[in-house]
């Protein structure tokens, strides 16, 4: 059985749910199409739920952009559909005087996206802050927060539903093909061909087998970095969100708080063959982790850091390689008129996700 629709949106992680509001808020008749039972399982479940700034990105990148002006543009949508958000506020740790050249950069960066509220503070003003945080000096950002990641897309869920879109969990899509009137799209899960006129492929890490299974187009490697996260039981000890310097391929082993206050470390970086939500199946990762944060919170106790959960970027540059820009590739990428692909889309796109949206709506109807 072949079905018609207007435009179909594959993954219902945060990004395809922002996505496939938009294009029904729109006016547009939106198909939102997920493989597996629910929305947002895999890398918009398993995160630091962090509302970032938009400190570290290269000035003019879609991350740096998309970050800064989605931080605003989230704060705002939170306020005004009750989805629970605090600005708590961010403090980047530099544990030698070395790095605190590095937080000069950082600052640098910062304003360089339009920043203006970040601030180098002493270690006696860390110490006010954060008492039990060790350093020589941090860099403030007020303006980075937390947020309730599954109320935010059960909003943009209720939104889409409620403009005349449709969500369809357990439907696979296992490859499209472009024609001259649209695309045709093969769903398993449901039995059904559909035929639309436009395709956003969101599907997270599976964006990119199913862009190689419907195109004959050069297109970027997969690669997966886990992270650990590790609760921390009782009080927190902290009242901000607390970050090391950056090191290779993460912004390091960092402190973040949720809604209702439970403190959580991580995440590390450990590269993995393929897609594996496993915890620690080596057993080597809990002293990684109480090494990396002794390093600015010497008190820490490690029996009180609990096995949390595994979370897996959706990265498309290797170990060692400098990281590689979100990739939103519509027609004037690949040429293929109403498609728009979204690869890489790792931190910071909960942040990004609705200035994304934007950009996607941008490329499929350039008008």
């Amino acid at each position: 059985m072949t079905e018609s629709v207007e435009c179909v949106v594959v993954g219902a992680g945060v990004i395809g749910l922002t996505v496939a509001r938009a294009l029904a808020l729109g006016g547009r008749e939106v198909l939102l199409l997920e493989a597996e039972d629910t929305f947002g399982t895999q890398t918009s479940s398993r995160n630091s739920e962090v509302i970032h700034a938009g400190i570290y990105y290269p000035a003019g990148s879609l991350k740096a952009t998309t970050c800064v002006a989605g931080n605003r543009l989230l704060y705002a949508y939170c306020r005004e559909h009750g989805i629970g958000c605090r600005r708590l506020g961010k403090l980047i740790v530099a544990s030698s005087e070395a790095q605190m050249a590095i937080l000069e950069g950082y600052l640098a960066s910062g304003r360089a996206n339009g920043l203006d509220d970040l601030e180098i503070i002493t270690a006696e003003k860390l110490h006010e802050m954060e008492p039990q945080v060790s350093g020589v000096g941090a860099l403030w950002s007020p303006s980075t927060g937390i947020v309730d990641s599954h109320g935010l897309m059960l909003a943009l869920l209720g939104e889409l539903e409620n403009a005349g879109g449709t969500f369809v969990p357990g439907s696979r899509v296992s490859r499209f093909s472009a024609s001259a009137d649209g695309f045709e799209v093969e769903v398993s899960g449901i039995d059904m061909q559909l035929r639309s006129r436009c395709l956003v492929n969101a599907a997270g890490h599976g964006a990119l087998e199913l862009a190689r299974a419907s195109l004959n187009s050069p297109l970027p490697d997969s690669y997966y970095p886990a992270g650990h996260y590790f609760s921390y039981s009782g009080k927190s000890p902290f009242s901000h969100l607390v970050y090391p310097v950056a090191d290779s391929g993460s912004l390091g082993v960092h402190a973040t708080l949720d809604l209702g206050g439970q403190l959580k470390f991580g995440p590390d970086v450990e590269w993995r063959e393929q897609l594996d939500f496993s915890f620690d199946p080596q057993n080597t990762r809990r002293r990684h982790f109480e090494d990396r944060i002794r390093q600015y919170f010497p008190g820490l106790e490690a029996d009180r850091l609990q096995p949390g959960y595994v979370g897996i970027r959706q990265r498309i540059s290797g170990p060692g390689d400098p990281a590689a820009d979100f990739q939103i590739a519509g027609p004037e990428t690949h040429g293929i008129d109403g498609l728009v692909q979204l690869f890489g889309i790792e931190s910071p796109g909960l942040t990004a996700c609705l200035a994304i949206a934007g950009e996607v709506v941008a490329r499929l109807h350039p008008d």
